[in-house]
């Protein structure tokens, strides 16, 4: 399976995406390069990135070297993978292999860098000066990785600079996934930068619709919400969910979840404006409810519901929003909870982006948590497709 590489102006940047099926990793390798290298005109890829079954997980330093080999690309990375994603494709059920190919303009790919394991991150450990920085994609290995330190050191050493990517996946019920960089296969995390005249756009669709007004945060310690707009929060709830028509009432069962919003300065509150966190619970004799973030007082809240429905109109709402240059390809990293799962049939985000944004070469997998900005800030989020669109910044 193929997908076709895109000029994104003064130079070339080449990309290709191509997916591998089957239980023979090697036929699969062929396939997903087969499709990834196509577009590159036979010239090598400045960047190869591969996501991998788990499946293979006995195999991957020999589909390292032979992807090496055969590619010649400068720089091989990625991780393995639950499940794989190419083109319109989400593989979840079966063995697979989705590969991204670029060749991009000189001076592009700036570094592919194992993370430090005290994460201590700057601009000399990963060789990239700040402002030459345009966009960061991380892979990292949920088990064995501080991702939010990882990223924090990362915000601060390169302030600005949209930060994309996703924890990687592996056999269920196993505590044991694994990244790629420079031919080793290991822990931790790896870190990709993009600059010259190639960027990062983010995406990020944390799958969730608002129901009932915004209110501001009066009462609150930790993780515990005793009031909002001066009144007990779980009688704000109660009101909030009453006052639904029958139809989101009945879609709340199960489905409930807490807006943070990231600048309560803002006139008018959307959807992408909060920052989506798990409702714990209530305690009607306390008025309280529990949400698993740290809030303050003087923040804005919203009641939000999560299922296929808002998380298909919240995608498409995004992938409208998406300006600035036409994107070369793009990364998706999917929440393991999306897919099937979600949306009751395969395939929704991928397809959905391809429709929307046309048939650019797309490759990502099923995340253990995903990576992408909300407001000024990056953080992990869960149930969310987080998206990468490699574009042109001229």
């Amino acid at each position: 399976m193929t997908s076709p590489s895109r000029d994104i102006g003064f130079e070339l940047l080449l990309a290709g995406s191509g997916l591998g099926l089957g239980w023979d990793w090697r036929l699969a390798l062929d396939q997903a390069l087969d499709g990834a290298l196509a577009p590159l005109q036979a010239e090598a890829p400045d960047l190869l990135v591969l996501f991998v079954s788990a499946a293979y997980g006995d195999d991957f330093a020999d589909v390292l070297v032979a992807a090496a080999q055969r590619s010649r690309a400068r720089e091989v990375t990625g991780c393995s993978a639950s499940g794989v994603i190419a083109m319109e494709r989400e593989v979840e059920a079966e063995p697979g292999l989705a590969a991204l190919a670029l060749r991009l303009p000189p001076g592009a790919l700036l570094a592919v860098q194992p993370a430090p394991e005290d994460n201590d991150v700057n601009p000399l450990w990963l060789g990239i000066a700040a402002g030459d920085c345009m966009g960061l994609i991380v892979l990292a290995d949920p088990f064995t990785t501080d991702a939010m330190a990882l990223i924090d050191g990362l915000e601060k050493a390169y302030p600005g600079v949209p930060i994309v990517g996703g924890m990687a996946t592996g056999e269920p019920g196993v505590q044991a996934t694994s990244v790629f960089s420079g031919g080793r296969v290991s822990n931790g995390a790896v870190v990709i930068g993009l600059g010259g005249t190639v960027g990062v756009q983010p995406v990020v669709s944390q799958g969730c619709e608002p129901i009932g007004e915004n209110w501001t945060i009066t009462d609150a310690e930790g993780h515990i919400v005793r009031a909002i707009g001066g009144r007990p929060a779980y009688q704000v709830l109660v009101e909030t969910v009453r006052a639904l028509d029958p139809d989101r009432r009945q879609r709340v069962n199960g489905n409930l979840l807490i807006g943070l919003a990231m600048d309560e300065y803002r006139d008018e509150f959307r959807r992408g404006d909060f920052l989506i966190r798990n409702f714990l619970g209530a305690d009607p004799n306390t008025g309280a409810i529990a949400i698993a973030a740290q809030v303050r007082v003087g923040q804005t809240l919203q009641f939000q519901i999560r299922d296929a429905r808002a998380a298909d109109e919240e995608l498409r709402l995004m992938l409208g929003a998406v300006g600035g240059s036409t994107p070369a390809a793009a990364l998706l990293f999917a929440c393991n909870g999306r897919g099937v799962g979600l949306f009751g049939a395969p395939d929704h985000d991928a397809r959905t982006v391809r429709t929307l944004l046309g048939p650019l070469p797309l490759a990502g997998l099923f995340c253990n948590g995903e990576i992408g900005p909300v407001g000024a800030a990056t953080y992990i989020h869960g149930f969310t497709a987080s998206l990468a669109l490699i574009a042109s910044t001229i």
